[in-house]
């Protein structure tokens, strides 16, 4: 986003000083004569103590712009995993496998894989899709209040939580210390999504456990969509099936630009948009999934729209271009920005 004027008054504050000091040592070096310059080659080099190594240090927060709606991507974390192949591909032989990988200059051996909700701020609603993975996951994961945070709100300000389906990693962070994180939000997510887990023995596995204890207490809040239900206005549901059985991506629409929130259609950039056939291991029902990416990534790049993908490299946001295999994500730069 364009920086406010004072802060590009401080800015050039700044720089002016540094020519400053530049000018003041050169002027030094000058007045000193060969002298300096004779006594400084043969000087040793002298070496400081070695700085502590800090690791990775992602931002928590990329913001754009979609007609006059802001929207603000959240890293929720991010993890290392090895063995793709056991996750994505699963089809296709190990030698195509790596061969697709090292064209796209990745390892065939080790992933990461992000986490990204979505804030949208339309000017009357402050609306948060996807909780990520919640408090337990600490700290590769389940950082969402605090990329929040950074984005400059509290949970106290989000006014609408979208769920765009119920895998763990999208709903984890509905709850904080067993009480909703969210205290003032209504929440909207997918009818047929609600129905499936609902519908389930709580016990059967960790998904109806968690939609038990994170999804059902917040019902009497909820409102359930169809496909082509609105959210608010501009904001509307599109079915995206076969990830879960009621999986939603979401159409932002404002001032005449178009933003698509893809949420799961696609796990991994290579793996799964690129090659929409390839199947994903966490794809219910895998067919359906590889004719939803067809259809979905083959719209948004017949009509030249934004998306986000909830597991794209952070930022997480991209457009999509048709190739002979299938697609090509080409990650934005200052596009949405302008």
């Amino acid at each position: 986003m364009v920086a406010e004027g004072s802060a590009i008054n401080e800015i050039r504050e700044w720089q002016m000083t540094e020519i400053k000091v530049e000018l003041t040592r050169r002027h030094a070096l000058l007045a000193a004569g060969g002298a300096v310059a004779g006594a400084s080659l043969g000087a040793p080099s002298i070496a400081l103590a070695a700085a502590e190594k800090k690791g990775d240090a992602p931002p928590p927060v990329a913001r754009y712009s979609v007609g006059d709606f802001e929207v603000t991507t959240l890293l929720d974390g991010a993890v290392n995993a090895q063995e793709p192949q056991g996750t994505f591909g699963m089809n296709v032989e190990p030698e195509r496998f790596a061969e697709v990988s090292r064209e796209n200059f990745i390892p065939a051996d080790e992933f990461r894989m992000f986490f990204t909700p979505t804030l949208v701020n339309t000017g009357n609603e402050l609306i948060l899709f996807d909780t990520g993975n919640g408090e337990g996951a600490r700290p590769a994961r389940g950082n969402m209040r605090l990329a929040l945070e950074h984005a400059g709100y509290t949970p106290e300000q989000v006014d609408i939580v979208v769920l765009t389906h119920m895998h763990p990693d999208h709903i984890g962070g509905l709850m904080e210390g067993g009480s909703p994180a969210f205290a003032n939000a209504r929440y909207v997510t997918g009818q047929k999504e609600y129905d499936f887990w609902s519908g389930m023995d709580p016990d059967a596995n960790g998904v109806t456990k968690l939609v038990t204890s994170h999804v059902k207490p917040l019902a009497e809040k909820m409102t359930f969509l169809g496909s082509g239900d609105s959210v608010v206005s501009g904001v509307s549901a599109m079915g995206a099936f076969g990830h879960t059985p009621g999986h939603m991506v979401f159409m932002l629409e404002n001032g005449g630009q178009q933003l698509v929130l893809a949420a799961d259609t696609a796990n991994h950039y290579v793996w799964s948009l690129a090659r929409p056939e390839w199947e994903v291991r966490f794809d219910m029902d895998k067919e359906a999934a590889a004719a939803t990416r067809k259809n979905v990534f083959g719209m948004l790049a017949a009509d030249r729209i934004p998306f986000v993908g909830y597991h794209m490299p952070f930022p997480a946001v991209g457009y999509v271009e048709t190739t002979d295999n299938g697609f090509h994500y080409v990650p934005s730069s200052y596009q949405l920005n302008l």
